[in-house]
């Protein structure tokens, strides 16, 4: 009785100190990325912008960086309101949001360029506007860039390449259905088990950015990177609507327009980080295999399309998206 009064009083006192917060103007933000991360430093320069535009109201007050809870705990967090934004992958969205599988299908765009101008275009917008329907306010997506395989014991050039092989992946039923298709055994656990269970052996491969794949130090437990770039699903800054709703209009649209304009910023740091992660890799010694077919890949992929994306709205956007939009 006296454990479940305690839990009750947190939870009440969560529920009053989130209102507090926003009305000072100092947010609370989330990130598992390390403070030299580029959507770190996002989400830091938005800050930036809104603290300008608002004559030093509105900030974001804790960036949360390196957070260690799995970002569908955090999702999860930031609806309630127990927290006030994130910055998390599209793919801790997939299990609520089924709109934003749509940005992690295979081979879905064409380019970077491609995709940057999707997401910060109409399409883009349809997407974010998809978040309302589970207390979620969607400000803008940060380009993660595409993911690649990297393993301890063999290359991966082929689809075959891929059976049997244990590989961690993000929580997402749409990255299960895609490296199932594949041959492969999709283990999904969080970030920071993954160069401990690498060390082990316990997994075979995982798959990320090269910026990521630096940054957390699993080129080291993992030296072959082949760059298959399967996927490039996007990072999203999330505001939860229920402090959003306690926020004047003048505030919100200083807060979304921060958000957009933060995206630039993000993109030179991004484009800047991964071109120096590529360096540093190399002089490593990393083993990059690029000789990967690709067009192979796609072949086997391109048959989920259908399975992971339903409802006719959103075949319609990947139409568009396909269409060059």
């Amino acid at each position: 009785m006296v454990l479940r009064r305690r839990l009750m009083l947190a939870i009440a006192g969560a529920m009053v100190c989130a209102p507090a917060i926003a009305q000072t103007g100092g947010f609370r933000s989330s990130d598992v990325g390390s403070p030299d991360m580029p959507s770190v430093q996002g989400v830091a320069h938005m800050s930036d912008l809104m603290r300008e535009r608002s004559g030093g109201r509105l900030f974001v007050a804790n960036l949360g960086a390196s957070d260690q809870d799995s970002e569908s705990f955090t999702v999860a967090q930031v609806r309630t309101g127990t927290l006030d934004m994130a910055r998390v992958s599209v793919s801790a969205l997939h299990g609520t949001v089924p709109a934003t599988v749509i940005p992690t299908l295979p081979f879905l765009f064409t380019s970077t360029e491609h995709r940057r101008r999707s997401l910060q275009g109409t399409v883009g917008k349809e997407l974010l506007g998809a978040l309302a329907a589970v207390d979620l306010v969607g400000l803008c997506f940060y380009d993660a860039g595409p993911r690649s395989i990297y393993t301890q014991a063999k290359a991966v050039r082929t689809p075959a390449d891929m059976k049997g092989l244990k590989i961690r992946i993000q929580t997402s039923s749409a990255m299960t259905e895609i490296m199932q298709a594949l041959g492969a055994q999709p283990v999904p656990i969080p970030f920071a088990q993954v160069r401990p269970r690498l060390a082990a052996g316990t997994i075979d491969a995982a798959e990320n950015n090269l910026i990521s794949y630096l940054t957390s130090r699993h080129y080291e437990v993992a030296k072959i990177y082949s760059v298959t770039e399967h996927v490039a699903p996007p990072a999203i800054v999330i505001f939860s609507k229920r402090v959003w709703d306690r926020l004047s209009a003048e505030d919100q649209a200083i807060i979304r327009q921060a958000a957009r304009d933060s995206v630039s910023y993000h993109r030179k740091v991004f484009d800047e980080q991964e071109a120096g992660a590529r360096a540093a890799l190399a002089s490593a010694g990393i083993q990059f295999v690029s000789d990967v077919d690709k067009a192979a890949f796609a072949k086997v992929l391109a048959p989920l399309y259908p399975k992971l994306v339903t409802d006719p709205r959103h075949r319609a956007l990947v139409e568009r998206i396909q269409a060059g939009e």
